[in-house]
């Protein structure tokens, strides 16, 4: 009997009836001979650096907001979702390109984009030619990553730069690639299991890029599809709410939220909000053209006047603007809900800067009509 060997599938001729195929094990995507068998994880874990007061929460030190607070822990995993064009790929490609100044290695995985895209966003970031010729890898799957020896492909490449961040962009279509349904919790676990896991266990910081549901009221911290994306999250999770449009040559602009923050080191670096989720930063995008463009992530910054209810003011003007006529407060209430002390203030304010108009009804009801539509002041 010949001795076993790969089966070569270039073979001319038909193979030799004895010879002997290898079954070789699908590998982890770690491939790396040096790294260590993992620890099992059914063992007790030791305790005594909690019990003996030095232990060291994790902190987040991959990207940064422009006072040096970061924004990934390195091996966890994130996410950054938001509406369409709400700056997410922007937003990860800023810390994309202040790893890579930093002299850290990234691999960026797209299920929905394509290289020149990104690396031209990246470039006009000004991220340097030859950062990304030497730290940095784009992967575009175009197949399942249990196909053929694509988990040796991206374990290789992981292996050979060691990054320290990995975005990965359309896990929507990254999940339907590999015949797993969106809102089914399990093949979101699954998902998360095969590709997301392996990868933050070797200590880069992994975040997705993901999507909300369409409706605004009732989405509240979670991305489009199950529950688990939320749950099965160990590091911290960014709700982008966009304020003004990203193009080329405009200023975009998204208040950025804290929806989960495992830690818990996020947190402390931000305000609350009536939503529930702490305002971490205001994302601001300044294109100048397709080849400069400047980022900005400021801290949430406590305001001195008095509390003004931005987003209940907007809601209020959208429901004038749709409404066929006049609508009283109760009418407002109806279609804006919420705390009506909070929408009272917000209409006292939208009468008093002139948004809407205050009309006399019958008996003696007070008609509110809208003479301009609400936007947030920059």
């Amino acid at each position: 009997m010949s001795e076993p060997d790969m089966w070569p599938e270039d073979w001319a001729d038909p193979p030799p009836p004895d010879a002997v195929r290898l079954v070789v094990p699908e590998p982890r995507l770690a491939i790396a001979q040096a790294t260590p068998p993992p620890v099992p994880t059914w063992r007790p874990r030791d305790l005594e650096d909690v019990l003996d007061g030095t232990y060291t929460p994790p902190q987040p030190t991959i990207g940064a907001r422009n006072d040096g607070i970061g924004l990934f822990y390195p091996g966890r995993m994130h996410s950054v979702v938001g509406e369409s064009e709400g700056g997410k790929t922007w937003f990860a490609l800023m810390a994309v390109a202040s790893e890579l100044a930093a002299g850290n290695a990234v691999v960026f995985l797209d299920f929905e984009d394509d290289a020149p895209g990104v690396v031209g966003r990246l470039l006009a970031l000004g991220a340097s030619v030859q950062d990304i010729r030497d730290r940095f890898a784009y992967i575009r799957p175009e197949e399942p990553l249990t196909i053929g020896i694509n988990r040796l492909e991206i374990g290789q490449a992981l292996n050979d730069l060691r990054p320290t961040f990995v975005p990965v962009d359309g896990v929507t279509e990254g999940m339907a690639m590999h015949g797993m349904e969106l809102k089914d919790n399990t093949d979101i676990a699954k998902f998360g299991r095969m590709l997301l896991r392996p990868i933050a266990e070797m200590g880069a910081a992994v975040a997705t890029l993901d999507h909300v549901t369409k409706d605004r009221e009732g989405r509240g911290r979670y991305a489009i599809g199950g529950v688990h994306k939320l749950n099965g999250i160990n590091g911290a999770m960014y709700i982008l709410e966009n304020r003004a449009p990203f193009g080329i040559g405009m200023t975009g602009k998204s208040t950025v939220r804290i929806a989960k923050d495992r830690p818990g080191q996020l947190r402390r670096h931000s305000l609350p909000h009536s939503s529930g989720m702490h305002w971490f930063a205001d994302f601001v995008l300044k294109s100048h053209d397709a080849t400069f463009t400047e980022a900005s992530l400021y801290p949430p910054v406590e305001q001195d006047g008095p509390f003004r209810p931005t987003e209940v003011m907007r809601k209020i003007s959208a429901a004038l603007a749709g409404a066929t006529e006049p609508l009283n407060v109760r009418g407002i209430e109806a279609r804006v809900g919420g705390n009506k002390g909070v929408l009272a203030t917000g209409l006292a304010f939208l009468t008093d800067e002139g948004f809407v108009e205050v009309q006399p009804g019958p008996n003696r009801s007070k008609l509110h009509v809208l003479l301009k539509p609400f936007e947030e002041e920059e």
